[in-house]
């Protein structure tokens, strides 16, 4: 266990990360004592705000005794008036540390949030050159040349896919379908059982109607760009519900002039030739067909019902039908997978030649099982690292694809990224524009967490100092049914401060 005991707690989220970055086996606990019991290391972190503005680090180590020994000291000067500037001097103060007593650093350095090509985007479009944003990334972050190249790489191909979006007059739409065949082990996404709401599906997409209704009537005046239906799992509905989404969608939205259309076909086991059917004469433009793996026992292991042999007989029905915009996904560092299990998946995929391929490296979230359930899954070893990435880089550049998105998120093996790699003029274009906050993405079903993105100039940006906004609807499919008319009157109550709503 590592205590820590920091005297300003509005940065606890930022040291924690870190500390949990260069250990995340160990357990990291806030204290103003530590409790010597199991205790590794004694970090105190305090602000001298004395007119002197120093920052002192101290890390104690606990003796044979109990005691505890200074074992690292270091000071240093900030402007505690910007925040923000104390901030990063605070965390390449604890970085340098840290790297001295584990003797490793961090291909990010000391980032931690889960947005880094926005630091090099938003440089770029403010005309700053690009040695100037190697520069900023090397001394703000300390990050490594191989992440500052692949950020900017990302960042002006990001900048070229948004090129003429304007947040002002232009918004995209988010669908939840929040039901699964099976709940995998690594997964905190909003899903349920399908068997056990099959029911009520019925029910479930009289209320989606509902929100879409409102959409349709208050937003005719902007321009939609993207669709994308996710979840859960959205081909996990029946064929005939399947079919009656993608019809109120077509009623409802103005799905012809849309840039991108894609829907999640994410699991082979809830894919058959007439659901591909059905999504293919809806007129969608992009599947993902996901994988995660193509390892029959890993599959077991993580809760997923389906074989390999189904994701290639899913994905050759798709090409059949004429898809052309098919997505992969996959996952880095699944429980008991080693390097040569990933060799085998990727060699499949390389085969299979999909469109694009979102890599993913594990992330273990506190509500999965993996975290939940762990002592289920102590007997298998969770391995990532740089190298199964580059693998992964390696099998994308030979299906000629580059990269376009990046996001990274809490608790990932390797403290790594999750990337998008695509072949030109298949990159997910909903993907940059939800993670990098872009556009607004109005988000419909349980589950659904709107982002209203408004102009700097706007009159509510001016007014409340805030460039985005968020509006969510509860998670669990029978409260949302029950209460779609509060989750429609929150779209409302957004809509109308940020002045998007029709009077």
């Amino acid at each position: 266990m590592i205590a820590i005991k920091l005297s300003d707690t509005s940065f606890e989220y930022d040291i924690y990360s870190l500390v949990k970055a260069f250990y995340p086996r160990q357990d990291v606990v806030f204290a103003t004592e530590p409790n010597k019991d199991n205790l590794s290391y004694f970090i105190v972190i305090d602000l001298v705000s004395d007119y002197s503005d120093i920052i002192e680090l101290y890390l104690y180590k606990k003796d044979a005794d109990g005691k505890l020994l200074e074992t690292y000291h270091d000071t240093t000067n900030a402007c505690f008036a910007d925040r923000k500037d104390t901030k990063n001097i605070l965390k390449r103060l604890l970085y340098n540390c840290l790297v001295v007593k584990t003797g490793q650093k961090l291909l990010w350095g000391t980032l931690n949030g889960i947005r880094p090509i926005k630091i090099p985007r938003v440089m770029l479009e403010d005309k700053k050159s690009i040695d100037e944003v190697r520069r900023y990334m090397r001394s703000t972050y300390l990050a490594s040349e191989d992440k500052i190249d692949l950020s900017i790489d990302i960042a002006e191909r990001e900048i070229e896919l948004m090129d003429g979006i304007n947040p002002k007059d232009s918004y995209s739409i988010y669908i939840g379908i929040p039901f699964c065949p099976t709940t995998c082990a690594y997964c905190s996404f909003t899903s349920y059982s399908y068997n056990i709401w099959k029911d009520k599906v019925d029910e479930y997409l009289n209320a989606l109607r509902r929100e879409l209704i409102f959409v349709a009537d208050n937003l005719t005046e902007k321009t939609l760009t993207t669709i994308y239906i996710g979840g859960g799992t959205p081909t996990s509905l029946e064929e005939q519900y399947l079919d009656r989404l993608l019809t109120m969608i077509e009623e409802y939205l103005p799905v012809c002039s849309l840039r991108e259309y894609t829907i999640e076909a994410g699991r082979p086991d809830s894919i058959t030739l007439e659901k591909l059917d059905i999504i293919r004469k809806h007129g969608i433009t992009r599947i993902s067909i996901n994988p995660q793996t193509m390892n029959t026992r890993t599959l077991k292991i993580i809760g997923r019902h389906h074989t390999p042999e189904d994701v290639r007989t899913s994905y050759e029905s798709a090409r059949e039908l004429g898809f052309d915009n098919i997505n992969m996904d996959i996952i880095v560092g699944l429980p008991g997978e080693d390097i040569n299990d990933l060799e085998y998946t990727l060699s499949e995929i390389r085969d299979m030649k999909p469109d694009s391929l979102t890599v993913h490296s594990l992330a273990i979230k506190r509500s999965a099982r993996l975290n939940v359930e762990k002592e289920d899954f102590e007997d298998y070893i969770i391995n990532n690292s740089e190298k199964h990435m580059d693998l992964a880089m390696d099998v994308a550049k030979e299906l000629d694809m580059k990269p376009y998105y990046l996001y990274r998120q809490k608790n990932m093996a390797g403290n790594l990224e999750n990337i998008g790699f695509a072949t030109k003029g298949h990159e997910g274009l909903y993907n940059v524009l939800i993670m990098e906050e872009k556009q607004t993405i109005i988000a419909l079903g349980a589950g659904g967490d709107c982002k209203y993105v408004v102009p700097t100039d706007s009159d509510y940006t001016i007014r409340t100092g805030r460039t985005v906004t968020r509006s969510e609807n509860v998670k669990d499919p029978g409260l949302y049914i029950d209460r779609i008319d509060e989750m429609i009157n929150r779209k409302r109550q957004k809509l109308e401060e940020i002045g998007w709503l029709r009077d």
